[in-house]
């Protein structure tokens, strides 16, 4: 039929309800129909217009249509398909290297795409709202998991490239990852180290508060200094500049890029970890002293066995029957005494995070780095040489209103929970472009 149809009397036979409904700027239905599938099949065209030549500008002349089908985003949990009619035309003038051209309108798609723009659209944000695999909207979308991403990766890639998306970034934090749990030899290095932004911004909801809201801004082969370094140096001397505050894990390398590259930030140890350390010193005593004793692990009936998830909590939160089972696994024996001790020492490396004030606790850590190295349970007093050698960056955290790494973290378990939904990666390039989408790090 050599005029389009339409589902109402109209001048001109289109029809506008039609186009309001599928909503391709430019394009105007002709006709719809549905598949044995239920897929949909939605025909559009442009209305007759004047074109002049792109090289020329010479008026060109009509010369028939050709269809090119593109993959849209799902309507009514249907797939659809778009089958544009494009217009094709010929230049008249002899002169022009342009002999013919075809219709083109990157608002609906990009040329030779096998998506169309709102098909990206809705595929990228499925992924990094709604935590979708590329199987999943390949179904969704009637299509297969190559064509997805070669639909999307360019984009992705685009926004990776776009350096403004490292503008602002005041405070870094830093932490290794671990990709892939395949032989190296198959996949390459299973450690990554990832950079992640921990600005504070004022809450929306309450402008006088400042709140973290982490993103993540790369991740690079390796969990070492150097690799670590190199990234900084990659950014620019602008980028390091605005760096105010480095947070991290007490690992050794990563300090040292911090201090070879962020000579004007302050180093900050992360509270978590320096609560680890002790609760980890805790446990070696545990385990030397019941080793000391009955000559083998701990067993269930054993009383410092017992109690192990006990000397992990906060004295605080321990109700009367577990401050009872406590106090008797401790009289059990004078030798617990040691461990009892270590207890009362992780407590106060607790505490020093739990006071009312930064102050309050960089007092109570002054006291801790002045004292543990001295202890004469050589576990505690390992600790507090530990402690000693990361001063600076042990007390930084109270000078820094609270900065922590705990927005790294966060990043991580939403690292890990998009590899368990795409069921691993093979591609490192893609990891680190879909890891880069889903925890903020693109401007999209």
């Amino acid at each position: 039929m050599p005029e389009p149809t339409s589902c109402c009397s109209v001048v001109g036979g289109y029809c506008d309800r039609c186009d309001l409904l599928v909503g391709l700027d430019g394009l105007r239905v002709t006709a719809v129909a549905r598949d044995e599938d239920g897929a949909l099949s939605v025909v559009v065209e442009s209305e007759p217009a004047v074109m002049g030549c792109p090289s020329c500008g010479v008026v060109a002349h009509g010369h028939g249509r050709l269809e090119v089908r593109l993959v849209d985003a799902p309507s009514a949990g249907r797939p659809v398909t778009v089958v544009w009619r494009k217009r094709r035309w010929v230049c008249p003038e002899p002169a022009c290297p342009r002999v013919s051209f075809i219709e083109q309108d990157e608002r609906v798609a990009r040329p030779r795409a096998l998506l169309t723009v709102r098909a990206c659209r809705w595929a990228i944000e499925q992924i990094r709202r709604e935590h979708a695999s590329i199987h999943g909207l390949a179904r969704q979308l009637g299509t297969t998991w190559d064509t997805v991403w070669a639909s999307i990766r360019p984009l992705l890639e685009d926004a990776a490239a776009d350096e403004s998306r490292f503008d602002g970034v005041s405070t870094l934090g830093v932490d290794e990852h671990v990709w892939h749990h395949v032989s190296p030899v198959r996949r390459g290095p299973k450690e990554l180290t990832g950079m992640v932004d921990l600005t504070r911004a004022p809450d929306p909801k309450n402008p006088d508060k400042l709140v973290v809201k982490a993103r993540l801004l790369d991740l690079v082969v390796g969990r070492s200094g150097p690799a670590y370094a190199a990234w900084l140096c990659d950014r620019g001397e602008a980028f390091r500049a605005r760096v105010e505050v480095a947070t991290l894990d007490p690992f050794r390398g990563y300090k040292n890029a911090i201090d070879d590259q962020l000579a004007d930030a302050v180093a900050v140890l992360d509270a978590f970890h320096v609560v680890k350390l002790a609760g980890h010193a805790l446990d070696e005593v545990r385990r030397r002293v019941q080793q000391q004793i009955h000559g083998h692990r701990g067993r269930r009936n054993d009383p410092l066995y017992r109690i192990r998830n006990i000397l992990h909590a906060g004295a605080e939160h321990l109700s009367e029957r577990q401050q009872a089972r406590l106090a008797a696994a401790i009289a059990a024996d004078e030798w617990h005494d040691e461990v009892w001790v270590a207890y009362q020492c992780a407590q106060q490396v607790r505490s020093a995070y739990h006071q009312a004030s930064h102050a309050a606790g960089r007092a109570v850590a002054e006291k801790i780095l002045a004292s543990f190295a001295s202890c004469p349970i050589p576990e505690i007093a390992r600790l507090g040489r530990t402690l000693a050698q990361w001063r600076e960056a042990f007390l930084a955290y109270f000078t820094t209103g609270g900065a922590n790494n705990g927005g790294t973290e966060a990043i991580n378990g939403l690292i890990e929970l998009h590899r368990r939904v795409a069921r691993g990666f093979r591609n490192l390039e893609n990891y680190r472009l879909r890891m880069l989408l889903i925890a903020g790090g693109l401007n999209l």
